[in-house]
């Protein structure tokens, strides 16, 4: 089954900042916000979003932190990561 995604939201300052100094783009947060591989609850309220991406020959993972409880929903943080084994879930 595909993950909800979320489609109203804002970026937080934090978010921003850490999106310029990671150079995470806008359109790739867009991406895995509206169509998230995955969607994990992290506690209540706030969950992540993450998709594999390919990017210089490599595979990586971004993950969204967004704190759903929010109207709209908050972009708390991001990152990208070569680490895809330690986050994907593989659900049955």
């Amino acid at each position: 089954m595909k993950p909800d995604p979320v489609r109203d939201y804002v970026i937080t300052n934090h978010a921003a900042f850490e999106m310029k100094r990671r150079r995470i783009s806008p359109k790739q947060v867009q991406n895995v916000l509206k169509n998230p591989g995955q969607r994990l609850t992290i506690r209540k309220g706030r969950h992540v979003l993450q998709s594999q991406i390919s990017e210089g020959g490599r595979r990586f993972l971004i993950r969204v932190f967004v704190d759903v409880d929010h109207s709209p929903a908050e972009v708390v943080t991001t990152y990208r990561t070569s680490k895809i084994d330690k986050y994907w879930r593989e659900f049955p």
